[in-house]
């Protein structure tokens, strides 16, 4: 398995412009959020619900997270961070009566168009046409990033 420095700056490549970078800032945490919602707005079976905040965005989450473990504590640690800012997020989008999949589904269309507007304008293909794993990889980017503008070693 390739290590986070190897992830990154593979990853790099095809995120040099700086239009396409500002676009992934805001678009790969919020499609990251909306795969949540997906994941959370599907119908539990009774032994999940009948345990708070057990759904299967929750399942969904914990091999993910495995992944980011494997790739850096740190990292992990971020991503679980967020990962929870999610899960919240989407309860109270619940809580307040919304529908949970629609609002995700919108989400979720509208930050993939704007990611291949990114990549058209970067003039490379995503990524995950390469590896289907730098689906995750890209999440964890934003958080490196944010790591060592503060100084945080990963």
């Amino acid at each position: 398995m390739r290590n986070a420095e190897q992830w990154f700056s593979e990853y790099g490549e095809s995120h040099q412009n700086s239009t396409n970078k500002a676009i992934h800032w805001i678009a790969v945490p919020v499609i990251y959020a909306t795969v949540v919602g997906l994941l959370w707005a599907i119908p539990q079976p009774a032994f999940m619900a009948a345990v708070p905040w057990m759904n299967w965005a929750v399942v969904a989450l914990i091999p993910t997270l495995l992944f980011y473990l494997v790739l850096s504590f740190p990292l992990a640690l971020g991503m679980a961070a967020l990962s929870v800012v999610c899960l919240w997020a989407w309860s109270v989008v619940d809580r307040l009566g919304f529908s949970v999949w629609l609002t995700a589904l919108v989400l979720f269309v509208l930050m993939w168009i704007l990611q291949f507007v990114g990549h058209h304008i970067e003039g490379k293909k995503p990524s995950f046409f390469k590896d289907l794993q730098f689906l995750l990889i890209g999440p964890v980017w934003v958080i490196a990033f944010i790591y060592r503008r503060l100084g945080i070693r990963y």
